[in-house]
Order: structure tokens, then C-alpha cells, then sequence
């Protein structure tokens, strides 16, 4: 048995290499799935590029539980892994969630947690938060609602700052209003996908990956389609 971690894992690699063509391996994770924020790529790697069959036993994954009881969209989300550390690098990181058009979920450390909340408040207003801590553990707590009531029911009690954190901003709602604003690319993705499928299936194609309303994403195709012909 070895340790794997981001700093030995070409040494692990060298010292089973010679060995590992006799007997099954197991990468195992003691939190969470390996992989995902966690040391293990370069070594699957390893053995996928060796030809070597390689499979993955499902197990516990913070990302889909945080998604499943945070009561935001499921039907399109993004990870994007640990938050930065420093307060400028976290503003330019919440300025890019900003712009998403799907539920954006991220992992945070707890020394972090407030600052970075706080920051999420300023840029994002009442755009809808959940915060999940110690997930599957007996500490288990969800804050949901917009960024300055979660900060508010964290504040209540110092204990509530230890632990693990999730953090699940909602996806951009988009209007008539501010439609303009992603207009000449959405334009230009309807377009191509007319060339393979049918109108009905390009308004279900756009809603799903932008959750854009069906009734405008309808219009848009519906315009597309008149200036095609």
C-alpha cells in the first residue's frame, strides 16, 4: 500500500510500473472520489495509455450530493474545482460565475469561506447561494438562500466556520431584457446546430445547455430558420 499525493505520484507510477501487468490495483480515496480535487490523474493516465481495462467503482462524490439537496437546476451544472486563495484571484474567479448560465458548484477552504461569500454578495446581489459543510458526516449542514442570509446564519455560530465546504451558485436567469447580451453567439451556435437537427430538437438542445426560457430560445430559432430559408 502507498500514499499517493500530487508530489510523488511519477515516483508510485515508477515503482509499480514493473509489476503492476500481474495483479489487480486500486486507487482508493479516503474522502470523496478520487481525481476530483484530488491526486490520481497522471496514474490512470499511465494505465490507460498502457492499454491496461480500467474502471471506476462508484463511491461518494461531494460535487452530485451538494447538487442533489442544494434545490438548484441539476439539468446543466459546472465544476470548477477549489476557489483561489487570494482575495484579488477570488473576485476575478466569482466575476467569471458570473456570467454562467448554469449551476456552478466549487469547493472552498474554511479560512476562506466568509471572505469569499462576502465577494459572491458584492458581485452577484441576490443571486440564489447554497452552502453544504461535512457532507454524508455528522455535522452535516446546508445553508441556502441569497449570499447575505447564508453569511448571516454561518455568523451565528464560530463552529459553523469548521469543516468541508461546497459552494452552489444558481444559474443566470435570462430574459428578454439581457438576451442582447449573448445574442450574436447564440445566434451563430442555432445556426450551426439547424444543419443537423430539427427546430424542436435545437429549442430543446439551447434550453438544456443555457436554461434560457423555451419560449424565447423558440423565437430565436424560429427567426434562424425564416432567415435560413
Amino acid at each position: 500500500m502507498y500514499s499517493l499525493h500530487d508530489y510523488n505520484e511519477n515516483k508510485i507510477i515508477n515503482k509499480i510500473q514493473n509489476s503492476f501487468r500481474d495483479k489487480p490495483i486500486a486507487l482508493i480515496s479516503d474522502a470523496g472520489s478520487p481525481l476530483i480535487s484530488d491526486p490520481g490523474f497522471k496514474l490512470v493516465k499511465f494505465f490507460i495509455d498502457e492499454g491496461l481495462y480500467t474502471t471506476s467503482i462508484p463511491g461518494p462524490s461531494s460535487i452530485i450530493t451538494s447538487l442533489q439537496i442544494s434545490g438548484m437546476a441539476t439539468n446543466s451544472f459546472k465544476f470548477f474545482g477549489f476557489a483561489p486563495k487570494t482575495k484579488y484571484k477570488i473576485e476575478q474567479f466569482i466575476e467569471v460565475l458570473k456570467k454562467e448560465y448554469q449551476t456552478s458548484i466549487f469547493f472552498i477552504s474554511c479560512h476562506k469561506l466568509i471572505l469569499c461569500l462576502d465577494i459572491v454578495s458584492e458581485k452577484l446581489g441576490e443571486r440564489k447561494i447554497s452552502v453544504c459543510k461535512e457532507l454524508t458526516k455528522l455535522n452535516e449542514k446546508v445553508y441556502r438562500g441569497v449570499p447575505s442570509e447564508v453569511i448571516g446564519e454561518i455568523k451565528k455560530n464560530k463552529k459553523n466556520i469548521l469543516g468541508e465546504f461546497v459552494v452552489l451558485i444558481e444559474e443566470q436567469h435570462i430574459g428578454v431584457g439581457n438576451l442582447d447580451k449573448i445574442g450574436s453567439t447564440l445566434d451563430k451556435q442555432i445556426k450551426k446546430l439547424l444543419k443537423k437537427y430539427t427546430l424542436t430538437d435545437v429549442v430543446e438542445i439551447v434550453h438544456n445547455l443555457t436554461n434560457i426560457s423555451k419560449k424565447i430560445v423558440y423565437k430565436k430559432v424560429l427567426e434562424q430558420k425564416k432567415w435560413k430559408i
